[in-house]
């Protein structure tokens, strides 16, 4: 992946893709350049205009957090109104071996 957007920034700088430019950049970046994965990457992009193959690329979909819901006007009234309902307790039922035995 480093490969191919080390070549994308040359291309947005307007420098030309080459073997040494790629590995300029790797090596700026702390990468070990592989010299055979450079020299694949640039012939395959020879051809290749990419600009019109950014245009033509899928859009990749952004991820947007849902919004945050909106705080009730006062909070403490939920609050209040389930401390004055007393929950009505639940017996445990018998399950299993027990409830034959009850």
């Amino acid at each position: 992946m480093e490969y191919l957007h080390a070549s994308l920034i040359l291309h947005s700088a307007g420098k030309k893709i080459t073997e040494k430019a790629v590995g300029d950049i790797l090596t700026a970046a702390g990468v070990t350049p592989d010299k055979n994965r450079i020299k694949g990457l640039v012939a395959a992009l020879a051809d290749v205009k990419i600009e019109d193959a950014l245009k033509s690329a899928a859009v990749m979909p952004t991820v947007t957090a849902a919004p945050a819901a909106a705080p009730a006007k006062d909070a403490t009234v939920p609050a209040k109104a389930a401390a004055a309902t007393p929950e009505p307790e639940e017996e445990e039922e018998e399950s299993g071996l027990s409830s034959l035995f009850g």
